[in-house]
């Protein structure tokens, strides 16, 4: 992996948790972006873990059989592009991990422990050589950074994230139907929220916002003032 674009500068972490389509990645880039931090789309991680059962043909349930083939690929990002592409074994997965297939099944991967502890792991050894980090995700200021500086939790109805999710693949070129989508993202929610290990939750002292009326110029307005102010405190 490359170096840090902000090494020798203090460490700065900031999460941002929420479920799916509340635009935690376009958020976390412009963020990023606007702060010159590096950005860090963990999910991303556990569909690329998902395109691994794909293309090996394994079982999601089979968590300690899955976390072995995903042990066995180069799983890394590529830091000299913005956002960072997904690489696995030199490809660029990042439009594939986002088609339909993967989708189906990504939070019965995220459910799998020994899965979920090579992740974490992976993303903790990220911001070691990424100090200065926005990361995104589910479980990001509540298990992998509960320290971090600022935590964010974003939310919004579920039609809206819907809609947004459909937006976000008819625009990649993928045909998707509303419904599909729609019942989608509610087992999704079901699944993220009541899993055993790392369940999607609302993290202690996290700054809530409901992204539901909002765009995203007005979203990360609001995040980066609230992290200055929170340095300016003298937190970071």
């Amino acid at each position: 992996m490359s170096e840090s674009k902000t090494d020798g500068m203090p460490p700065l972490i900031i999460t941002i948790d929420g479920p799916a389509g509340t635009g935690k990645s376009t958020v976390a880039h412009q963020l990023a972006h606007r702060l010159s931090l590096d950005s860090l789309d963990s999910g991303s991680m556990y569909r690329a873990a998902s395109l691994v059962a794909i293309e090996h043909g394994i079982d999601p349930a089979e968590g300690p059989r899955l976390a072995e083939a995903l042990g066995t690929v180069d799983l890394r990002f590529d830091w000299t592009i913005s956002p960072p592409a997904l690489l696995m074994d030199g490809r660029d997965i990042s439009r594939r991990v986002r088609d339909m297939d993967v989708s189906r099944i990504v939070s019965e991967v995220a459910k799998c422990s020994p899965v979920r502890a090579m992740l974490v792991k992976a993303q903790r050894s990220i911001a070691s050589q990424h100090p200065r980090l926005v990361t995104e995700g589910r479980d990001q200021g509540s298990i992998v950074f509960p320290d971090a500086t600022v935590r964010f939790y974003l939310d919004a109805d579920p039609r809206v994230r819907a809609l947004r999710r459909v937006s976000q693949l008819s625009a990649s070129g993928l045909e998707v139907d509303v419904a599909e989508v729609t019942e989608d993202i509610r087992r999704r929610d079901e699944i993220d929220s009541t899993r055993s290990d790392g369940p999607l939750i609302c993290p202690e002292g996290a700054i809530i916002i409901d992204t539901s009326s909002l765009d995203i110029d007005d979203v990360v307005d609001h995040m980066v003032k609230a992290v200055r102010d929170r340095i300016n405190d003298g937190v970071a």
